[in-house]
């Protein structure tokens, strides 16, 4: 198993660059923020840092919406910064990945200021446009990620352009070969630099249906529908997903292992089935499964969803597994917040490290902290249709101190505010504690690593007879929990490797001991054992 590559046993960390952690003093989180704090990803236990977007951007939504690929925006920094980063993460042996957002520019790249001017300019086609339809309205029926129709009118010309995020984020034309040749150079110009992978933006959104047809309607939009229901009311049969995808996957492949660098995809699909097409094409390295972040906490609706696409994709690839992240609400506040969201959040975070896969821990989730309450007032998502309905609350800035502004920056406010459990939840408060949530995020890690090495990669799930129980064993290696409010005790026999309470005894049945011993597990408690 030493042929494996690096990536195969390493823990990821979501970074949002925005609300990690402010070097220069404006109450933005930076390059130099990071650097600064490179010891807590150490401390932790992290192997492979993805950080969000840092190029020259407009800030329409947060930095996706790019000018230009290959500057660094200087609200985030310089060259000489990011170099640096990557210098110090790799001296405490860190790999740094980041975000390829390949499906789309902002309106304001040059390309697109020239492909807005004339159905003749060189750059139109790098772009995808349309006549209207015979009513004069858009040329079909794809609705945008955000909402509403993703077709924009452009007057000058008479012909609407495709945006599948807002219309300040022009669909690129990925069947135009410049596009392919211009993120060759920008894949190979940071890899030159010395980063060590991508995760792509939106991968499975790149090419789109060459005769751009309506998708099939799966039900009819309420005029009231919100963007989630929008976008559900179609089969997004033409629009994401196209067979040819696969084949840039495979390119940008290729360029990668040059330098030994993995490929991640954000293959944003609700179906383990569409998941599996995506992974099983040779190309992804990792595709970041995203349906977890939707599940409720039942042990029946957690073992469907974590099931499917090990199931699924069969050997190809392998699946990246989130908790939380910079677009979804925090698993603290979906599983009921406090330190109930809290035991459930760690709980599941336990059966994420111990699946066959790459897990990846969203900032601040190793502190548990809940969602951010942020008013209309401060509201900066341009998604939703207000403050509760954006992506604010889960971005909110990291708490790395007790004092002013939390040691997240040394100005006099930040960007946005604060969660109300900042204070208490802090990486100073947590680091005191060895029963903190911290100390049992470094814990589990810290299983992980000893207990995977070598680890059997099939995946045998339990079936109980106690009711809300959840678990699945990897060779020696079982892992339970507990999604009930109520005691339950099981019989096991073995070893104690991790336990989210850090309650139990490390041994339970000892092998001189005649049987198998009762233990029990905690309303939302998780162990991990070896059998012997």
């Amino acid at each position: 198993m030493t042929n494996r590559p690096w990536w195969h046993d390493a823990t990821g960390y979501a970074l949002y660059l925005r609300s990690f952690a402010d070097g220069t003093g404006d109450g933005v989180g930076d390059l130099p923020g990071v650097i600064d704090h490179l010891d807590h990803l150490e401390y932790l236990g992290i192997d492979l840092l993805w950080i969000s977007p840092f190029y020259r951007s407009p800030m329409v939504d947060g930095g996706y919406d790019v000018t230009d690929h290959t500057e660094i925006d200087p609200t985030y920094g310089t060259m000489a910064d990011f170099k640096a980063l990557i210098r110090q993460a790799h001296a405490r042996r860190i790999a740094v990945v980041i975000d390829l957002v390949a499906n789309h520019t902002s309106a304001e790249h040059s390309w697109f200021q020239a492909a807005r001017t004339s159905r003749e300019d060189r750059f139109h086609d790098r772009y995808i446009w349309a006549d209207p339809a015979p009513d004069g309205g858009p040329p079909n029926n794809w609705v945008s990620y955000f909402g509403g129709s993703a077709w924009t009118f452009e007057a000058a010309i008479g012909q609407y352009y495709l945006h599948l995020f807002l219309p300040e984020q022009p669909d690129l034309n990925w069947r135009n070969p410049a596009v392919r040749q211009m993120f060759d150079d920008i894949i190979e110009f940071w890899l030159d630099l010395g980063v060590d992978g991508f995760r792509i933006d939106v991968a499975q959104g790149l090419v789109k249906d060459r005769l751009l047809r309506s998708n099939p309607v799966l039900h009819v939009l309420r005029p009231a529908a919100d963007r989630i229901e929008q976008w559900r009311a179609f089969e997004h049969r033409h629009d994401v997903l196209q067979p040819e995808t696969i084949d840039i996957f495979r390119r940008w492949k290729a360029i990668c292992h040059r330098y030994d660098a993995v490929l991640i995809g954000e293959v944003s699909v609700g179906d383990a089935n569409a998941f599996a097409f995506a992974m099983d094409s040779g190309g992804l390295d990792i595709g970041m499964w995203l349906e977890v972040m939707h599940s409720e906490w039942d042990a029946d609706a957690l073992r469907s969803v974590l099931s499917g696409p090990i199931e699924r994709k069969g050997d190809a690839g392998m699946v990246g597994w989130l908790g939380s992240s910079l677009d979804e609400p925090r698993a603290v506040t979906r599983f009921g917040g406090g330190e109930v969201g809290r035991r459930r959040a760690l709980a599941l975070a336990t059966l994420l490290a111990f699946l066959p896969g790459t897990p990846f821990l969203y900032q601040g989730e190793e502190l548990g902290l809940e969602q951010g309450e942020v008013c209309d007032d401060n509201r900066v998502d341009p998604v939703g249709i207000d403050a509760a309905s954006g992506r604010d609350g889960c971005r909110t800035p990291m708490p790395w101190t007790n004092g002013p502004m939390h040691g997240f920056t040394t100005a006099n406010e930040t960007w946005l505010p604060f969660a109300a459990d900042a204070g208490t939840m802090s990486v100073q408060s947590q680091r005191r504690n060895h029963r903190s949530q911290l100390a049992r995020y470094r814990c589990l890690l810290a299983a992980r690593r000893a207990q995977l090495v070598d680890a059997d990669p099939t995946v045998e799930w339990l079936d109980f007879e106690e009711v809300g129980l959840i678990g699945f064993r990897r060779g020696v290696l079982n892992v339970i929990v507990n999604t009930t409010n109520e005691v339950v005790e099981i019989g096991i026999h073995g070893q104690i490797v991790f336990d989210s309470f850090g309650l139990l005894d490390r041994r339970v049945g000892l092998p001189s001991s005649p049987g198998v011993v009762r233990a029990r597990i905690e309303g939302s408690q998780a162990i991990v054992f070896r059998g012997v």
